[in-house]
This record gives C-alpha cells, sequence and structure tokens, in this order.
C-alpha cells in the first residue's frame, strides 16, 4: 500500500486524565511530517461527475454524485469539520491557478437555462441512490489535491496517531473543478454568517 506525504498533529506527551478511570489518557496534538497511508481499495478511487454540498453548524457534508449513466447515485460522501474547508478551499483555488498556468484556460460547461430555479434537495435525493453503507459517509481532517491535464484528484484524509490514512479518493474532471470551487466558497461563506460566532473560541 503506497504512501504520500502530508502534515499531521503529533506530540508524544501523555498526560492522565485527571478524574478518569486508570489507564485514561488524552494527547495534545501538534504539527509534524509523517506519511498517510492508501489503503488498496481506497486507491482506486471513484470517479464523480457532480458534487453536492451542505453544512450544518457541525460539519460540512460533500456527496460527489455519479450520473452519467443510470442510476443516478452518490459515489462518495465525505464529511468534513468546519476548520478544514478554508483550507480546502485555498488547496482547490491554488491547484486550479496551476492547472491555468500549465494547460491554459478550462473548457466551460454548458450554462442551466435561463430563468430555472434549483430543485428542493429533498427532490433530488428522491431520484439518488444513497446505499445504506454510505449514509454516514467518511471523516476526514486533512485534504490533499492534485492534478493532470484533464482531473483533479482529491484525497480525503484522516489524519489520527499513529498513521494517517486516506479514506476516500475522487476523480472530478477537471471542467467541473470550478463550479465544485464555487459551491464550496459559497456554502462557507453561508456557515459563516450563521453559524460562526457561536463556533468560535
Amino acid at each position: 500500500m503506497p504512501d504520500h506525504p502530508e502534515n499531521l498533529p503529533l506530540e508524544n506527551e501523555n498526560t492522565p486524565d485527571a478524574g478518569g478511570p486508570p489507564g485514561i489518557f488524552h494527547q495534545e496534538l501538534q504539527h509534524s511530517q509523517v506519511s498517510a497511508r492508501v489503503p488498496e481499495l481506497v486507491g482506486k478511487g471513484v470517479f464523480s461527475t457532480g458534487v453536492i454540498v451542505m453544512n450544518g453548524p457541525h460539519d460540512f457534508v460533500i456527496d460527489f454524485l455519479m450520473s452519467l449513466v443510470p442510476p443516478n447515485r452518490v459515489a462518495a460522501r465525505v464529511v468534513l469539520p468546519p476548520t478544514v474547508v478554508p483550507l480546502f478551499i485555498n488547496a482547490l483555488t491554488e491547484n486550479l491557478n496551476k492547472f491555468t498556468q500549465n494547460f491554459g484556460p478550462l473548457p466551460k460547461l454548458p450554462a442551466p437555462p435561463p430563468g430555472g430555479t434549483a430543485p428542493p434537495i429533498s427532490d433530488l435525493y428522491d431520484k439518488l441512490k444513497l446505499p445504506d453503507e454510505m449514509l454516514s459517509g467518511v471523516y476526514a481532517n486533512t485534504v490533499m489535491v492534485v492534478h493532470n491535464p484533464a482531473e483533479f484528484c482529491f484525497d480525503f484524509i484522516t489524519s489520527f496517531f499513529p498513521r494517517s490514512a486516506v479514506a476516500c479518493r475522487v476523480f472530478l474532471s477537471a471542467p467541473h473543478v470550478p463550479q465544485f470551487l464555487d459551491s464550496l466558497t459559497r456554502a462557507h461563506e453561508q456557515y459563516r454568517r450563521k453559524f460562526g460566532g457561536q463556533n468560535q473560541g
């Protein structure tokens, strides 16, 4: 199983939890260079043709869709803590800038019909296949973004001691990435307006 380098919070300082049962410890984490393991099944990744971004007060849920052939389905569901989302936005913006520098402007996807309105989220999910084993999604607290001339690859990583690992790998065609970045940015701005104050500190 291959690895790739990643930043992982890490500090070797175990302290007994005051008032807790014997053998219970807590650990304060700091950044250190480690590598993220890529499990064999996860390493194959999934391909996505669209994205839905949702958020609540405590997390962001990103559903990567596969709607090329019926039935339309959720190919991967990833849950991110709010603190990771602005870092993800920055990494995605940086990758898009590098893409245009190296390969030129991205081809634009067809615009939606004028005057159309987005359907309610419940209507969308009535038409999507979402397997029971995917309902809870996978949690990630780090994201690595890479690209080639045709695709972007997102490695969603769980950075836990003693070893970080890729929990989900998703491939998205390059023309879809600006729309994904726009949705993610708007969702984060909405989150900051609604929940930012109560989740700080």
